[in-house]
Order: structure tokens, then C-alpha cells, then sequence
């Protein structure tokens, strides 16, 4: 019987494991790189790469890998690094500043938030800096501020934040009780209550050796009011103005519009097989994109014509799109006759003149009130997206005679037109229309 309580107690642990996601020991990866002392214990919390926690967190890793958090920096995310070498200078140097200002480049705070601590622009110069925002970056944000500073300025990325050297979790390890009960007379320390275990955790406090390498101590503590919120995302994901003030991401308003109680982590870290998502998706995301939109087209005849409707529904608690301004929507209805051949289009080409209705994007302008790029823009624009959990629908009069079926499709481009004709050197599946949506209606033929 003591035997058997005792295996029970060892499966449990071995069940919390799961949980922590300490799980699967048996593949760990090795701390390299240029950044030397990186695992050591004397390294600041935040020099630490996200190879160490690979160690443990080995599929949470794998997700994380692919995800924009991962590439968030200018030296691996191209559009941001077009912007960036335009207003600061290249990443890989020291002692860059934004021109116009001439102040240290706040854009750091959100896409390379280990390097803004430091100080440094050279963004080659650790693997914790190059990693964009990793494991340390996220999980030692203490306490949200918000992003409206008393003096009427904004906090952004990590100027919203109070931070800690201690890695900040939803639950963490809980402890205590076990250890109250191995000071005591427990025949067994109190194995399978709160997360002991046999095996190295650095989290625990004290640095460890696994397989041979150093891994550096991890305190952990439970913060569920910061990571299992909106908060954990918004000091970067809530609002940003360029030097003239004018509004450029603005998903945080849009949030609160909405009046949504679910929040981001909901939709952009669904729980799966256990774990939660850190691949994170957003906009760069196909499978996020196909879902955010309901589509739809209904068609009657009357008299000659083909009464065609074109019906959205934005399910998402901010505006689609999102985030940067220069991401964009549009649609494109065409008419074909039985032999698929189109007979009748909404534009030609791209909707934005020929069609505006079918063109959802949020514009920005000059003085003079012409399009004009982010970092200038003295004014916003028009706002044609689709706000947050709007319903709109569209209303084309297509000539009925020959019209064998009409087909809707709904794009996503991460950049305007002007954007993609002037940013010639970025790749194509960065610039080409994502097909996100379509609806087709079928007629008989007389």
C-alpha cells in the first residue's frame, strides 16, 4: 500500500508537469550563440534567450519560432524594416536615433523590448535582443500602466509596464503547501502536492544542470491579473501615434468600442492539446484571416437585372483589419456565363477608384489632404473598415441577360497599393492579396 501511494504520488507530479509545460526533458537544446554568459547566473533576466526555455517548453518554442513576436525586429520582419531603416537607420548598428526627433527609437519598446532595456540599437549584438519579443520580453511584464501617461504622452511597449526579474506566469508552480508539508513529518514531502518534483526546475529559484549544461535560475511567480489579461498585450497592441500625433494603430480603441468582455488572449492563444498557442496569429495568419469575416451574397431577378448583395459581418471585437494602417480589405464581384467566361466586374482591376465601397482601409493624409505614408501623415483620412462586429452590405444591379453565376471574393493585403508599387524589393507573399472569403450564386439558364 505504501508502495502504490507512492507511485500515485509520482504520477501526479508527473501529471502537473504536463501542466507546467516541464514536461518532455528528454530533448534539450544547447544555450550557443554570440552571447556569452547568456545562461549564466550572473546574466540579466532579460539577456536570457529563448533557447534556454526550449529546454523545457519544447513545443511552446516551436510555436513561438514561427510566429511575428519572433520576427519582429528589423533585422527579420521586412516591412517593419523598411519603415525602420527609412526613419532610424540600419539595426545592426550602434548609436542609432529616430532622425526626426532625434531621441532613441520607441518603435524598440514593442518590436526588440530586450534591446530597449539595454538602451542599444544594435540589434545583432545578443540573441535576446535579435529574438524580437521572446519568452523573457512577455513573461517578465509585472504590472500594466496603461498607455496614457500623466503627462498626456503615451507609455508605449514596455515604457506601459512595471517589470520584474522574476518570469511572470498564469498559474506558476504553487507551491507553498508542498513545502509547508516537507518541513513537516510527511513520509513522502508532500510529492504530488503543488508541483514538486525529482526533476531540475529552474523555476524553483536555483540554477540547475541539465544534460551537461547550465541552466540559469528562473524564479517564477504567479501573476494571472497580467498574463491571462488584455493587458499582457496592450502596452504594445492598444494605440500609436506618429511625431504629428495622427492615430496609426488603433486596436485598443477599437477594442473598447466594441464593449467585448473576451479578451485578446481568447482568440490569439486559444488553448490546444493543453498548452496555450504561442504562434499567436494575427494578420499574417491565413486560417485567422478566413474566420474573422462572414460572407456572403443573395441575388434576384428584377426585370432585367440581377439584384446582387454582398453581406459582412466583422466577428472580430476590433475593426478589420487591424493594427498597422496601411493593412487593407477589398472585394471583387463578377458576373460569368456557362461557359465561365466574366461577363460583368465591379472594377477593373483593384476597387479602390472604380468601386470605393468594395475598398475597406483606414487612409492618412497631408496638409493638403493627399494620401500620405504613416511616419508624415498630418491627418487621418477616411476610415472605410469594417468596425468592430459591423454588419454591411453592399448592393451591385448586374445585367441579368446571359449571367450564369455571380462569384464574391474577399481579399486581405497588408499593404496598400501606392505601398506595394513603391516597396518593390519586398517579397511577394508579403505584398500579394490573401484570399480570405468568397460566395458564389448559380443561375439557370433559360
Amino acid at each position: 500500500m505504501i508502495l502504490h501511494a507512492r507511485l500515485v504520488a509520482l504520477a501526479a507530479v508527473a501529471a502537473l508537469l504536463g501542466l507546467f509545460g516541464l514536461g518532455g526533458l528528454a530533448s534539450p537544446l544547447t544555450v550557443g550563440g554570440p552571447d556569452e554568459g547568456a545562461g549564466a547566473a550572473d546574466a540579466p533576466i532579460h539577456h536570457v534567450p529563448s533557447e534556454v526555455c526550449a529546454n523545457c517548453h519544447i513545443e511552446i518554442y516551436r510555436q513561438w519560432q514561427g510566429s511575428m513576436h519572433a520576427n519582429s525586429t528589423a533585422l527579420k520582419d521586412p516591412i517593419h524594416a523598411t519603415f525602420y531603416k527609412m526613419e532610424v537607420g540600419p539595426p545592426d548598428e550602434e548609436g542609432q536615433v529616430h532622425r526626426q526627433s532625434g531621441t532613441f527609437p520607441v518603435c524598440l519598446q514593442c518590436h526588440a523590448p530586450n534591446a530597449a532595456r539595454d538602451k542599444t540599437t544594435k540589434l545583432d549584438a545578443k540573441p535576446a535582443y535579435s529574438e524580437g519579443v521572446n519568452c523573457v520580453a512577455c513573461h517578465t511584464l509585472a504590472s500594466f500602466k496603461g498607455v496614457q501617461g500623466e503627462d498626456g504622452k503615451l507609455r508605449l511597449g514596455l515604457q506601459a509596464y512595471e517589470l520584474s526579474d522574476r518570469i511572470q506566469a498564469p498559474a506558476g508552480l504553487n507551491n507553498a503547501l508542498s513545502n509547508l508539508i516537507a518541513a513537516g513529518d510527511d513520509l513522502f514531502g508532500g510529492v504530488g502536492i503543488g508541483g514538486d518534483s525529482q526533476q531540475p526546475n529552474p523555476h524553483l529559484g536555483e540554477p540547475v544542470e541539465f544534460d551537461g549544461q547550465q541552466i540559469p535560475a528562473l524564479p517564477m511567480q504567479s501573476n494571472p491579473r497580467l498574463m491571462k489579461t488584455s493587458d499582457a498585450c496592450m502596452g504594445c497592441h492598444d494605440q500609436r501615434n506618429n511625431p504629428a500625433g495622427v492615430p496609426l494603430c488603433q486596436t485598443g480603441n477599437e477594442y473598447m468600442q466594441s464593449a467585448s468582455q473576451v479578451n485578446c488572449l481568447s482568440c490569439h492563444m486559444p488553448i490546444a492539446g493543453g498548452l496555450a498557442d504561442h504562434s499567436m496569429g494575427g494578420g499574417h495568419d491565413h486560417a485567422m484571416l478566413r474566420r474573422a469575416v462572414v460572407f456572403d451574397i443573395d441575388s434576384v431577378r428584377k426585370d432585367d437585372k440581377l439584384i446582387t448583395t454582398v453581406y459582412l459581418k466583422n466577428q472580430l471585437p476590433h475593426s478589420m483589419p487591424t493594427g498597422a494602417p496601411f493593412r487593407n480589405l477589398y472585394m471583387t464581384l463578377t458576373a460569368y456565363d456557362a461557359d465561365g467566361s466574366p461577363i460583368w466586374q465591379n472594377a477593373e482591376g483593384h476597387p479602390e477608384q472604380d468601386d470605393p465601397q468594395a475598398y475597406f482601409s483606414y487612409a492618412l493624409a497631408d496638409d493638403e489632404g493627399m494620401p500620405a505614408p504613416p511616419p508624415t501623415a498630418t491627418q487621418p483620412g477616411d476610415d472605410t473598415r469594417l468596425r468592430p462586429h459591423e454588419e454591411r452590405t453592399l448592393e451591385y444591379a448586374i445585367p441579368a441577360d446571359g449571367v450564369a453565376l455571380i462569384r464574391a471574393e474577399l481579399f486581405y493585403n497588408l499593404m496598400w497599393q501606392s505601398l506595394v508599387q513603391r516597396f518593390d524589393h519586398l517579397p511577394a507573399d508579403l505584398t500579394a492579396p490573401v484570399s480570405i472569403a468568397i460566395a458564389e450564386r448559380e443561375f439557370m439558364q433559360e
